[in-house]
């Protein structure tokens, strides 16, 4: 059992609610930033629970900021935890929320989980992760509902979206300049994580690929790549 199973099977706190299957993904990310001081974003308070849990996971350093549409969320404020009021929705939020807040090392969206939420969020915040942070959207399943804004291989589901930053990951291997080419995107990031209903982004600054030979050829005349 992870540690942040640990915790939230034996929560002594607010209500949380997970998918099981969340916390070995979050152990995997999240664990080089233990009791560092970092500063945690994560959108949908919920009741507050889980907030805590990222407070007692990452220990006393870590600043812990948690959106919300909802104001009655306000009162969950404690040591170390911060909550704002806003909607996720809305670019003009989160232009003012990426300018008033530190750099952010760990995004988590669990907000509304609407596709124009998701998409909106992650273009409007991507940029304010720091250099070597991770940007998380959970609860991605509502890709595939059309309750949510989704469907399947419905264009405009956050899934779908994703799977178009696979091709900018790999764009500095473009042979159409003009159509494809590298983006920021392509630039500081490092990976792309798909589990069952989470996606996972870490970033780091990238220079362009590079390949070398080594050892001695056993076949001459070998036609190039």
């Amino acid at each position: 059992m992870t540690d942040l199973n640990h915790y939230f099977q034996n929560n002594p706190g607010r209500l949380i609610h997970k998918w099981l299957h969340y916390f070995p993904i979050y152990e995997h990310h999240f664990a080089r930033f233990r009791n560092q001081p970092i500063t945690l974003l994560e959108f949908g308070v919920f009741h507050g629970g889980s907030l805590q849990m990222w407070k007692h996971y990452f220990g006393p350093q870590a600043k812990i900021i948690g959106v919300d549409i909802n104001p009655e969320c306000k009162a969950f404020e404690e040591e170390q935890i911060e909550i704002i009021i806003g909607d996720q929705e809305n670019r003009q939020f989160l232009a003012d929320l990426g300018a008033a807040i530190p750099p952010i090392d760990i995004l988590i969206d669990d907000g509304g989980h609407r596709m124009n939420q998701q998409i909106t969020t992650f273009e409007e915040m991507y940029g304010k992760i720091t250099a070597q942070g991770v940007y998380l959207c959970e609860d991605t399943m509502t890709s595939y509902w059309s309750r949510h804004g989704g469907g399947y291989r419905n264009p405009n589901s956050f899934i779908e979206y994703s799977k178009n930053l696979i091709d900018l990951l790999h764009a500095w291997h473009s042979k159409d300049q003009e159509s494809f080419n590298c983006t920021p995107f392509t630039q500081m990031t490092d990976s792309i994580h798909f589990y069952n209903s989470v996606v996972a982004i870490e970033k780091s600054p990238q220079q362009k690929p590079s390949h070398q030979k080594t050892g001695t050829p056993s076949f001459f005349n070998q036609p190039p790549c």
